[in-house]
């Protein structure tokens, strides 16, 4: 017998993502100035991106096992896709400048010409904070799809609007 494990996957990357992006987007740093935020932020996001590429291989299994709107599915899928993708540049974000400075002697000179205008973006607040707030919209519309998948358009009450704003 085969078991949809896909809803025990899922929540934990939502609620992980989503907390990252409250911490990047507001400003945290000025009402605790004394927690390391940086840590929190770097450790919230890779537990969220593991766990999203958990969820979303348990997604494709999901898939093969029980049979719903394949249209509603397929744009699950390519939100979730895109939050999965949008949370892993912002981990390149985090990531770089640390991997710069202690890598600094082992990267090639080619890749670090093409990492150093890549930090320079990335480094931004506003660019960080900008996919941070995309990352939160694409994960919301991903968990809104899986709702209406699970338990029909009558179980959110913006259901029916979102879907017809997306053409399904």
């Amino acid at each position: 017998m085969t078991y949809n494990i896909h809803p025990t996957f899922v929540h934990f990357p939502i609620a992980f993502l989503l907390l990252y992006s409250l911490i990047r987007v507001l400003p945290v740093t000025r009402w605790f100035p004394r927690v390391v935020w940086q840590h929190i932020r770097m450790t919230v996001l890779v537990v969220g991106v593991l766990g999203a590429l958990v969820a979303s291989s348990t997604g494709e299994m999901a898939e093969h096992l029980v049979r719903p709107n394949r249209q509603i599915v397929e744009m699950h899928a390519l939100f979730a896709g895109a939050s999965i993708w949008l949370y892993v540049l912002i981990a390149i974000g985090e990531f770089l400048p640390l991997l710069m400075t202690m890598g600094a002697r082992f990267i090639p000179t080619p890749v670090v010409r093409v990492l150093i205008p890549l930090r320079k973006v990335l480094s931004n607040g506003l660019s960080m904070g900008v996919l941070a707030v995309l990352g939160a919209g694409a994960i919301t519309l991903t968990g809104l799809l899986g709702g209406v998948l699970v338990y029909g358009v009558s179980a959110d009450p913006f259901a029916a609007l979102v879907l017809k704003v997306l053409g399904l």
